[in-house]
């Protein structure tokens, strides 16, 4: 019955992460090592294999050699087989068996056990090769002599002592070479690996100087392989998206500053008011009505502005009738009573919560107040895909080279005017109108004094 496999050793795994390498060029030059192991070794076998394939190859040319060679001393014309006796009698006779048939007619002097191996060989017939070892490795050949009438065989023997030292030697030349070769792969590739991983220091240098926000440097700027390249501008763009939620928080900061800043100052105002001298419980309650309303203005502030800040669009869609939303707002804003309200169509309805009607419209109207110098004027009236307002002031207007500046947060026409104002209300109206589908724009052809366009859907 087996058991659930065995998981490693924490020893053995804790000894294998020691050994891996912890950096990419390590990792990267460990791999090429492996590889190139791998491939030396298959390399080292099949040329070892062919090299001693080849020198049997020529040990048993030789020994064929030889046989022909002797064969020229068997005289086989006769009615028996005669060996002829020749100049070089001493050399032939050198390891040398010849045989009629099965019957030996001439061996080397003290062959011992080589001549049974040889007549094995010469009984078989044909041309046979064998490697025995006694007291070394020998190659054994038999050749049938060409011509015979009568079965004659050469049995020729030859030392492969030679022959396995060349092997030998081969194979360590070979494993020599190997070794160099592994050793410079090794070199190179942490050589190469160092020089292309070079950019990507020289890149996270970089990203540890550079700011996100005020560095205007980027990983595009400066040359670099095509795989950093694409890198380079993949972290181009997440600086710029860094960059541009920066810019967005710092937006939201300001927005939230310039929006809460009326209905505190009313709260501090009401409060000094009623601490300046000892009030009735009318007064005291009137009070408290105002500094609540303050309050939750604040409240529809923070939500509104939070909301679009979220997602841009709002979480709580609703209606609202637009000519009652304006002069109610008319009436509780802290604006002069010059302001003019008029509607071209009864009961008009947006598509937007009413708290986001009066964050869209009261920077603009704060604006107008602000700038006028008789009169503001608002009108209510249909537009083509929803309701239109517009307000119309008749003060300087807008300066013709600053209109193309105008929405962009933080800027104004004339900073030192007198007239307070961080620039914010007319970006932030129009990215609220812009949340729900509509818009804020001016109208550069009304050239008596200024005037907004806020187009609204229709509820």
């Amino acid at each position: 019955m087996s058991g659930p496999p065995r998981r490693p050793r924490p020893a053995a795994v804790a000894l294998l992460r020691r050994l891996t390498p912890g950096t990419l060029r390590g990792r990267l030059s460990l791999v090429a090592l492996v590889t190139a192991t791998l491939l030396m070794v298959v390399l080292t076998v099949a040329f070892d294999t062919v090299a001693q394939h080849r020198l049997q190859h020529q040990a048993d040319d030789e020994l064929r050699a030889r046989a022909a060679a002797v064969a020229t001393t068997v005289d086989t014309g006769g009615t028996a087989v005669r060996v002829r006796e020749s100049a070089h009698d001493d050399l032939l006779d050198a390891h040398v068996w010849i045989y009629a048939g099965r019957r030996l007619l001439e061996a080397p002097p003290a062959a011992g056990r080589l001549t049974r191996v040889a007549g094995a060989l010469a009984g078989h017939g044909g041309r046979r090769c064998v490697t025995v070892d006694v007291h070394g490795p020998l190659r054994l050949c038999s050749q049938p002599v060409p011509g015979a009438r009568s079965e004659a065989t050469v049995v020729t023997a030859l030392d492969l002592s030679p022959y396995r030292n060349s092997a030998d030697t081969l194979l360590l030349g070979s494993l020599v070479l190997d070794a160099v070769m592994l050793a410079c792969t090794y070199a190179l590739t942490r050589l190469a690996v160092g020089r292309a991983l070079r950019p990507v220091r020289t890149m996270t240098d970089q990203a540890a100087q550079w700011s996100a926000v005020t560095s205007e440097e980027r990983f595009g700027s400066i040359r670099h392989p095509a795989e950093l390249a694409r890198l380079g501008t993949s972290l181009d763009a997440i600086l710029d998206r860094i960059r541009t939620l920066l810019r967005h928080e710092r937006q939201l900061t300001g927005e939230l500053s310039h929006e809460l800043r009326t209905p505190l100052s009313r709260i501090i105002a009401e409060l000094d008011w009623w601490q300046a001298r000892p009030r009735t419980a009318e007064q005291t309650r009137a009070t408290h009505r105002v500094i609540a309303d303050a309050a939750e203005s604040m409240r529809t502030i923070c939500d509104t502005l939070l909301e679009d800040a979220r997602g841009g669009t709002l979480t709580a869609p609703g209606t609202v009738e637009v000519l009652s939303a304006l002069r109610r707002l008319t009436e509780t804003a802290d604006l002069p009573g010059h302001v003019r309200l008029t509607a071209d169509g009864a009961a008009l309805v947006a598509g937007v919560p009413a708290a986001l009607l009066e964050r869209i419209v009261s920077p603009l109207l704060a604006n107008a107040c602000r700038y006028a110098r008789t009169g503001v004027a608002v009108r209510v009236g249909p537009a083509p895909d929803g309701v239109r307002v517009d307000v119309v002031d008749d003060g300087p207007g807008v300066p013709p080279s600053f209109a193309g500046l105008l929405f962009e947060p933080g800027r104004r026409a004339d900073p030192g005017d007198g007239h307070p104002g961080a620039g914010l209300g007319l970006p932030l109206a129009r990215r609220l109108a812009r949340s729900v589908g509509g818009e804020v724009v001016h109208d550069p052809g009304h050239t008596a004094g200024a005037r907004f366009v806020v187009s609204l859907p229709a509820g």
